[in-house]
């Protein structure tokens, strides 16, 4: 009897620490003093553990950045909803890559698949 009463509080204790391990953390946890994140040092494990909507906002975020650094000025939503599941699958197997380095990994990936050369 002793034993079951031990297990089962093991048992209580050990889902109490997974429950408390997997609530989502919000991105500005990340903020400094005056509100701002530094995007492009983010990790990977840090997008994987936040919010389905802070994940949604940081990758339109990046998504606006790269168009501006392309000077573009068009979304094509569907591709860019493909993307971020994609950015957010290879964060989930890559914990501790940065991720606009995973960002990188995929759209070079993307445009081996299609024959895009960049000059």
């Amino acid at each position: 009897m002793r034993q079951l009463v031990i297990a089962a509080a093991l048992m209580t204790a050990l889902g109490s620490a997974s429950a408390l391990a997997q609530q989502p953390v919000p991105l500005t946890a990340y903020a400094d003093k005056n509100g701002f994140i530094k995007v492009q040092e983010l990790t990977c494990a840090q997008l994987a553990d936040t919010y389905q909507e802070d994940a949604d906002n940081l990758m339109s975020w990046y998504a606006g950045w790269y168009a501006g650094l392309a000077k573009k000025s068009e979304m094509h939503f569907v591709r860019a909803k493909v993307l971020e599941h994609q950015v957010i699958t290879y964060c989930k197997a890559h914990r501790n890559v940065k991720i606009i380095e995973a960002m990188a990994i995929i759209f070079k990936d993307e445009r081996i698949k299609k024959g895009i050369r960049l000059k």
